[in-house]
């Protein structure tokens, strides 16, 4: 018996929340915090909402085989279109909020959708100054009116009567909404999730509803979820992770899915709601440990004394559990004591005193941060996986995370490693196939193996290592082999290095881009007595230089010599998804990156020591900036020789 029989006939999104609506009709199936208040909907509320909708998408024409396009925030009427459209037979597309106008024209017009929710004013000007050029819609629908009032257009409409329009259409005809749920299978096409584009236009991978609960029951048998837990939705619902936890897993297993009122008040939200659930990229859990090491520096005497003190107790006991060993009585006993003198409160502190599950993701997580919430009780695990395969292959187990792996296959998938050293897998959940893309479905997808692009290697335990994307790694002049991923993962694992851009294709050696993170380096600067203004000012600063370097030897050390970094620089700024150099799952467009810092490039593979910079940037408001700076160029002794 496969997981995704243990769901019976309920087998696609739509009638889960039926079957929710129907055995919890008054639990919390999600909660919303708006005018600083925790908004509630039970499951009956969000079926209600759900069946609207999706009535009135069909009185207004929404056909079985069509796509509806969603752009917003994380908020409970992204899920309700999504659901509302699945139940009309068509399929869901989701954008990032903060995708530029050449990426949500693209992806709307490159998915035919005939029907676009957007959430705001803000979204609605993208697609309203976009209509033009996409002749398939037919209709726009916004979600929050505000700002919109004045707003008269032909296709624009609003969610609440679009809910009317289906009320209407209930009236009249009472069976409707039942016989669209029932018609519904498993094989039916559910979202079509685009990737992240690093090299190109994204492409959309068609994902079944067999694909996605398949997914969520397979990883919910080695990893529990149940129906009393809470989950905080923050991360983009456009991203297959988001997709995973918020509608697969949560509609499966029914717990509540809480969404905070903004992105910036999302660690305010997390402590609030205390999770049971947590599911994020590196960059969360490493931005939530430099949090905490900035806050230590700013504390009283007494209670950085009890962080220095109890600390390397936790990490003790972590190696211990890393290693599988014993854990001996008296550290035990020990760690008792640290857990109420400091983990307790530095757990509740973050939103952290109810987690039973944590996971990351996307990228490596250093074993510093890695070992950070290990220590203070969070069993923070690893996971490794692809949006064409509905989100997740391996996972660490309870009893055997390590920081270096990404666990082994959850039940139902395969995983092999094929003589290029690229890993493949085959599961139920790997996709339908790329949507209008037949050439390069066949390429990705070649005897029922989905060959991932990634290289990577089996240890002797069966735990699966990543090692970077196969096309990435690249050979220097005279041969030598490298993983710029591999390198740009332990530069990060500084909590100093916000991201790092490693080169050396086909050239004599390597050399490296940084940028800061602003609120450490900050922080050091100012305990340091070294006066700033601005980033830019900051990162010139000859102290921070020689604290970035003291960082950059440590990852030398462990380099092999022929593979170290000889130069590198700390650029002006900070790479940005609103410049085009990162994904929006902030991965880096590394040609496109090498191509804007050109100039840079050339300076460190020359013999000078300055690199003049002149540039205008733009922030996301529309404003710009001039900046006019001079980049030092810091040659290593440790480094391959220049």
């Amino acid at each position: 018996m496969s997981s995704l029989d243990r769901l019976g006939q309920d087998d696609t999104f739509p009638k889960l929340l039926v079957r929710n609506a129907r055995t919890m009709p008054d639990k919390v199936s999600m909660r919303e915090k708006e005018f600083g208040i925790w908004q509630s909907f039970t499951w009956r509320g969000y079926h209600d909402h759900v069946r609207d909708f999706s009535l009135g998408l069909v009185a207004l024409g929404l056909k079985p085989g069509e796509n509806v396009a969603i752009i917003g925030e994380n908020r409970p009427e992204w899920v309700w279109s999504e659901i509302a459209a699945q139940a009309c037979g068509a399929a869901s597309v989701g954008l990032y909020q903060d995708s530029n106008l050449a990426d949500v024209a693209f992806v709307i017009d490159h998915c035919d959708a005939s029907v676009v929710v957007a959430e705001d004013q803000e979204q609605v000007d993208k697609i309203l100054d976009l209509l033009e050029k996409l002749p398939k819609v037919r209709w726009v629908v916004f979600t929050d009116p505000r700002g919109l009032r004045k707003y008269h257009h032909e296709k624009l409409i609003s969610f609440t009567d679009v809910e009317a329009k289906g009320r209407e259409l209930a009236a009249a005809q009472p069976a409707l909404w039942a016989a669209n749920v029932a018609r519904g299978t498993a094989g039916d096409l559910a979202i079509i999730s685009y990737t992240s584009g690093t090299t190109g236009f994204p492409k959309g991978a068609m994902l079944s509803f067999s694909n996605l609960l398949g997914m969520a029951m397979n990883l919910h048998s080695v990893d529990e979820k149940r129906p009393t837990d809470e989950f905080v939705s923050f991360l983009p619902l456009a991203w297959i992770g988001e997709q995973m936890m918020s509608l697969s897993s949560a509609l499966a297993i029914g717990f509540t899915v809480n969404f905070p009122e903004e992105t910036e008040t999302t660690s305010e939200n997390i402590r609030e709601i205390g999770p049971h659930v947590m599911f994020a990229p590196p960059r969360f859990w490493e931005s939530m440990t430099s949090t905490v090491q900035v806050k230590i520096m700013d504390t009283s005497p007494f209670k950085r004394f009890m962080f220095n003190l109890c600390m390397p107790i936790g990490r003790k006991v972590a190696d211990l559990r890393f290693a599988r060993k014993p854990v001996p009585l008296g550290l035990k006993v020990l760690y008792q004591l640290a857990y109420w003198g400091l983990f307790r409160a530095l757990r509740d502190r973050l939103g952290f005193t109810y987690i039973r599950s944590a996971s990351t993701g996307g990228a490596a997580l250093g074993p510093d941060v890695f070992g950070f919430f290990h220590a203070m009780g969070v069993r923070l695990k690893q996971i490794y996986g692809q949006t064409e395969i509905s989100g997740i292959s391996c996972i660490h187990r309870d009893d055997d995370i390590q920081s270096d792996t990404v666990g082994v296959p959850i039940p139902g998938t395969e995983v092999k490693i094929s003589e290029a050293g690229e890993i493949l897998s085959r599961s139920p959940s790997v996709f339908l196939g790329y949507y209008k893309n037949q050439e390069a479905t066949a390429k990705t997808v070649v005897d029922g193996w989905l060959h991932s692009g990634d290289a990577g290697y089996l240890a002797p335990d069966g735990q699966l290592v990543v090692i970077d994307r196969l096309k990435d790694v690249m050979k220097l002049a005279d041969g030598t082999q490298f993983s710029p991923q591999f390198i740009e993962n332990r530069l990060k694992f500084s909590p100093y290095v916000k991201e790092a851009v490693v080169i050396g294709h086909d050239r004599p050696f390597l050399t490296a881009m940084l940028c800061i993170d602003m609120g450490v380096v900050g922080k050091w600067a100012e305990k340091n007595r070294i006066s700033y203004t601005t980033y830019t000012d900051l990162s010139a600063k000859p102290e921070v230089y020689d604290l970035l370097q003291r960082e950059v030897d440590q990852v030398n050390q462990k380099l092999p010599a022929a593979a170290r970094i000889a130069k590198f620089v700390l650029l002006y700024k900070e790479l940005d998804a609103d410049d085009e150099e990162l994904t929006r799952t902030r991965k880096v467009r590394r040609g496109f990156v090498e191509e804007r810092y050109r100039e840079v490039i050339l300076a460190l593979y020359g013999d000078a020591l300055e690199v003049p910079i002149d540039t205008t940037i733009k922030f996301q408001d529309g404003k710009t900036t001039r900046i006019r700076t001079t980049l030092l160029v810091r040659k290593l002794t440790m480094g391959k020789a220049a």
